[in-house]
C-alpha cells in the first residue's frame, strides 16, 4: 500500500517537471503577442460622438490601419441589427449609405435623419477575438407647440379668473415661458413667467393684450404662439373740465375720456336730449386706442342759443353711461382800442383837482369841497366817487366831472337863496 501511493506521487512529481519544462517564460510570451499585434488590424482613432438636428444627414467615420485582409462591418447596438459588410450594405433601410477610402477609412452615412435613428453604432473588424469601436449618435429635435393642448384667443369677465395653458415637444424637452407681446408687465416688477400654465386672478382690463407662449431647447429655431385675451366691461368716463367757459363767436372744444369693451357706441347730446350730428355748426371726433375712447365736441362760433348743457354719452352691450358739460358764457376780452381810451382818459384826469359833493340846506344844492383821500379817477366804474343828489334840472357828466360851475357862483346863489327863504318866512 504504501509502496502504491509512493509511485503515484513519482508519476505526478514526473508530469509537473516535463509541463514545466514545455511552456514558454513569460517574457517570451510578451515578445510573440507584441509581433502578432503588429500583423493585426487596429483603430486609428476613436468614433466621436455626433449630434444633429432631426432631418439633416449624419455620418459616421471608423479609421482602420493595417486592415490586410479582414474586413469592416457596421451594426446597430440597440437592436443589432448588422449594417453593413465591407463593401456591401445589409440594412433594407434606404436612408443608409456606405463609402470607403484607401482600404482605410470606412464611412457610415444616414439621410434625414429620424428620432428613431438615435443611439450606438459599432465598427466591427472580423479578428479573433473581435475587434470594434462604437460612438454614439444623437439626434435633437426643434420644440413644436402642441396645438391640441395649448390655449387659443379668450374673451372673459373683468373681474374672473383665467387660466391659459401651454404644451411643447421636442429633444431634449423644451423650456416654455409666458410673456407680453407689447413688453408689458405681467404683475408688478414681472415680465416673463415660467412653465406651462399662467395663471390670473381677478383679471382687470389692464390684463387685456397679447400674449406669447415660447417655447425653446437650445435647438434653432424656438417656436412661439400669440394668443388674445380680451377682458370685456361695462363702460367707464372721465370728463377733465364739468364746466367750460367761452364768449360770443368763439369756437370751444368740450372732450370726454370713455373706457369699455366690447367696443363702445359714443355720441353728442344736448341738455334737451337731441343728437348732436357734425355739420357747419358742431364737429364731432371719437379717437380710439385699445379699449379707451377721447370724445370732442368742437363748437364753433358760440352763439347765445350754445350756452347750457352738453351730454356725452358711451354704450355697449354690458351697460351704458353718460357725463354732463356745462358751458357758460364769459366777457369777451377787451380789444386794443377800449385799453387806448382807457389810458387816454386816465392821463387826461390824472391832473385836475379832485372835489366832493356837499349838500347845502334843505334845497339839495350841492357845494364843491377838497377830498385828498379820494382819487378821484373816474374812469373806473369800480372806484367811481359816491352818489350824489342833484336839484331839479341838474345835470352831471360822469365822464367830464370838472364841468360845473366854480365853487363861488354856487356859494352865492346859496346866500341868495337862503335870502328869498327868509322874505317869505316873514
Amino acid at each position: 500500500m504504501k509502496r502504491a501511493i509512493m509511485t503515484t506521487f513519482a508519476v505526478i512529481f514526473a508530469t509537473a517537471v516535463i509541463f514545466a519544462e514545455g511552456k514558454p517564460s513569460q517574457s517570451t510570451d510578451t515578445k510573440v503577442e507584441y509581433n502578432n499585434e503588429l500583423n493585426f488590424p487596429r483603430f486609428a482613432e476613436p468614433i466621436p460622438n455626433i449630434t444633429v438636428s432631426v432631418g439633416r444627414d449624419a455620418l459616421l467615420a471608423c479609421v482602420v490601419d493595417n486592415l490586410k485582409g479582414y474586413k469592416v462591418a457596421w451594426v446597430r447596438v440597440d437592436t443589432q441589427t448588422i449594417l453593413s459588410i465591407h463593401h456591401n450594405v445589409i440594412t433594407q433601410n434606404p436612408r443608409i449609405t456606405l463609402s470607403y477610402n484607401d482600404h482605410r477609412s470606412w464611412y457610415l452615412q444616414i439621410k434625414e435623419v429620424e428620432e428613431s435613428d438615435r443611439g450606438w453604432y459599432m465598427c466591427q473588424i472580423n479578428t479573433d477575438p473581435m475587434r470594434s469601436r462604437k460612438g454614439y449618435l444623437q439626434v435633437v429635435v426643434p420644440p413644436t407647440i402642441l396645438e391640441q393642448y395649448t390655449s387659443n384667443d379668450m374673451v372673459v369677465r373683468e373681474g374672473s379668473n383665467v387660466t391659459l395653458n401651454c404644451k411643447a415637444r421636442g429633444y431634449p424637452e423644451p423650456y416654455i415661458m409666458w410673456r407680453r407681446e407689447d413688453g408689458g408687465e405681467m404683475s408688478i416688477g414681472v415680465a416673463v413667467v415660467d412653465g406651462e400654465v399662467l395663471s390670473i386672478v381677478k383679471v382687470s382690463r389692464l390684463h387685456m393684450a397679447a400674449y406669447l407662449c415660447v417655447a425653446s431647447n437650445g435647438v434653432p429655431p424656438s417656436v412661439s404662439k400669440k394668443l388674445e385675451l380680451r377682458v370685456q366691461f361695462p363702460p367707464m368716463l372721465s370728463i377733465p373740465n364739468q364746466l367750460e367757459g367761452a364768449y360770443t363767436g368763439q369756437d370751444v372744444t368740450l372732450e370726454c375720456h370713455t373706457e369699455a369693451y366690447p367696443a363702445s357706441i359714443n355720441y353728442w347730446t344736448t341738455d334737451r336730449g337731441d343728437m348732436i350730428i357734425s355739420g357747419d355748426k358742431f364737429e364731432t371726433l371719437s379717437i380710439s386706442n385699445g379699449y379707451s375712447k377721447y370724445m370732442k365736441l368742437k363748437i364753433r362760433n358760440v352763439g347765445p342759443k350754445d350756452f347750457g348743457s352738453y351730454r356725452c354719452v358711451a354704450k355697449n352691450s354690458l351697460g351704458e353711461t353718460d357725463g354732463l358739460i356745462k358751458l357758460d358764457e364769459i366777457p369777451a376780452p377787451t380789444t386794443p382800442m377800449t385799453t387806448e381810451v382807457y389810458h387816454l382818459n386816465r392821463s387826461r384826469t390824472k391832473h385836475r383837482k379832485k372835489y366832493d359833493f356837499v349838500t347845502i340846506g334843505d334845497y339839495g344844492v350841492e357845494e364843491w369841497r377838497d377830498n385828498n383821500d379820494y382819487n378821484g379817477d373816474l374812469s373806473l366804474p369800480s372806484r367811481g366817487p359816491p352818489p350824489i343828489r342833484h336839484p331839479p334840472g341838474a345835470y352831471l357828466n360822469r365822464c367830464h366831472p370838472l364841468s360845473f360851475a366854480p365853487a363861488s357862483s354856487l356859494m352865492i346863489l346859496a346866500i341868495i337863496l337862503r335870502a328869498v327863504r327868509s322874505t317869505l318866512q316873514r
